[in-house]
């Protein structure tokens, strides 16, 4: 039986009809990279398979997992040095940037941590110029911009763990842009979202100054006194948001009521991009509790190389220098704040004149080893710094640094593939993670974001300031015992410890039980 052309025409329009229409093309995302710049949400985790050392030399063994490393520096300065003072227009002249990146590339850095470092004499709001917190960090992330965008060769913009594998094919600097102290976000969680549409994919949620909503440990050269007032619900807020849209909660500078209030909240990792893994700066140190803490949530601790964080000895060499040129240096931040170049120089001319010495590089590999034994490989990397971009002088520097320690590590018994991780396998895994959570949420960045906002009865009062005993210092400093030069157990100088206070321990979902009720904290 044939069929009429007109029939199958009806038979197809009424087909046609059941066929559910396709949903109207969303409007682009102005702010979006490009398709060629973003990669999946979760790739693969990096080969860290060891190859057999054969009859290679130890130095030919660290040259061969150098080249092959993504390593990371967890805590650069360029955008503060290239915006110069707080509110300083951006330089045309590119010579900095490019010493800059000599300087990276020569220490074999694949990925640089470019801090959006906002001080704490920002205000936290616009004045009639201009000139609050969240204008500071736009202005820095305006100017790690404008040299990406200049030194495309050179430099990529990490969105997402794949451009960190992106960057090193290419022989690359992955940036990774990360915020230095929440009170730049100005207590908004839109603004929040709006920096990580620009790009920044870490945040310290506090630097050395507690804010509104997160408290801090302090800084290194601080009097003594810390203001704390935890992590209130709308920090709470902010982590989840945070881990939400997948940027990194870091906790460095944060006090240890905050990172006990972040723990209970986390449920993507977190990092310490510079904290203090064992004996130093006290305020700012993780004991193996939180080691473990750290670990159990997944994160990952950046062992910082900052000498003053590393060895006791130095640290009251640093006291005493603090001690006399402290009122000087403090002036000199409040005349040019945020120029932490000039800050940076004057106290190296100050450091040469007392003729201080910083601790043999294997104190940091000391550190890492204790960490390894706390929380395990998985959860261990290099942190910072490997050049001049600390206030003090550190202890890992110039191009030979990072070889060397690699060297220490190989002279240690770590095989390849626990090298690999160390020198920045892990920080990639992490970022994965965090990126895997996001998309797990099957969440859209604005469209779904929370629209809490910090109350009146959460900011009340700025906390009273806690006097801290400082340690009292020797007459003269303590030589430094010579070195382990194998894998050894770790051990920490008695020291004198100011008074403790009691602080519940906090327990996370699905956690073993721990065998202590409490947590005795050194504030």
């Amino acid at each position: 039986m044939r069929t009429s052309p007109m029939l199958a025409l009806l038979a197809a329009a009424s087909l046609a009809a059941c066929v559910r229409s396709p949903a109207p093309a969303a409007a682009p995302d102005v702010f979006a990279p490009s398709a060629a710049d973003v990669g999946p949400w979760y790739t693969s985790p990096p080969d860290l398979t060891a190859i057999p050392p054969g009859n290679e030399a130890p130095e030919q063994r660290a040259a061969r997992l150098q080249a092959k490393a993504i390593l990371v520096d967890g805590h650069g300065g360029v955008p503060s040095l290239l915006l110069g003072g707080s509110f300083a227009q951006v330089s045309s002249d590119d010579g900095l940037m490019a010493a800059e990146v000599a300087r990276i590339k020569a220490a074999g850095v694949t990925g640089a941590f470019f801090p959006i470092h906002v001080g704490a004499s920002a205000p936290s709001v616009s004045s009639r110029l201009g000139g609050s917190a969240a204008r500071r960090a736009l202005d820095l992330i305006e100017a790690t911009h404008r040299q990406v965008e200049r030194h495309r060769e050179a430099l990529l913009l990490v969105r997402n763990a794949k451009d960190m594998r992106r960057a090193e094919r290419d022989g690359r600097i992955a940036v990774i842009m990360g915020i230095e102290g929440g009170h730049a976000i100005e207590n908004s969680l839109p603004a929040l979202r709006s920096f990580y549409r620009l790009g920044v994919r870490t945040m310290a949620i506090t630097h050395t100054s507690t804010n509104d909503w997160a408290g801090s440990a302090g800084g290194a050269l601080d009097a003594g006194y810390v203001r704390d007032r935890g992590l209130a619900p709308f920090g709470e807020a902010v982590i989840r948001e945070m881990q939400r849209i997948g940027m990194l909660v870091d906790v460095s500078h944060a006090s240890d009521s905050t990172f006990q209030g972040v723990m209970k909240v986390a449920r993507a990792p977190i990092i310490t991009s510079s904290t203090m893994p064992a004996a130093g700066h006290r305020r700012r140190n993780l004991d193996d509790y939180m080691l473990r803490a750290v670990a159990e949530n997944g994160g990952l601790v950046m062992v910082n190389s900052w000498a003053l964080f590393l060895d006791e000895a130095y640290a009251e060499q640093s006291a005493r220098f603090a001690q006399k040129y402290g009122a000087h240096l403090k002036e000199l931040g409040e005349r040019l704040p945020g120029d932490t170049k000039a800050l940076r120089e004057e106290i190296e001319k100050l450091r040469a004149q007392e003729g201080e010495k910083t601790p043999p590089l294997w104190r940091i590999v000391d550190h890492i080893d204790h960490v390894v034994k706390v929380a395990g490989i998985e959860h261990v990397a290099l942190g910072s710094v490997f050049e001049g971009s600390e206030a003090l002088k550190e202890g890992l520097a110039g191009s030979a640094g990072a070889p060397n320690l690699t060297l220490e590590l190989i002279r240690r018994g770590y095989s390849d593939a626990d090298i690999l991780r160390l020198l920045g396998g892990n920080f990639v895994r992490v970022l994965e993670q965090a990126e895997a959570y996001a998309a797990a949420t099957e969440t859209t960045l604005s469209g779904d974001g929370s629209t809490q906002q910090l109350s009146a009865a959460e900011l009340g009062d700025p906390p009273s300031p806690t006097p801290l005993s400082p340690t009292p210092l020797s007459p003269t400093p303590t030589p430094l015992p010579p070195g382990p030069r194998g894998r050894v157990s770790w051990e920490v100088v008695p020291l004198p410890l100011p008074p403790l206070r009691t602080v519940p321990r906090p327990s996370k979902a699905g956690a073993p039980a721990s065998p202590f009720s409490e947590l005795r904290l050194t504030r």
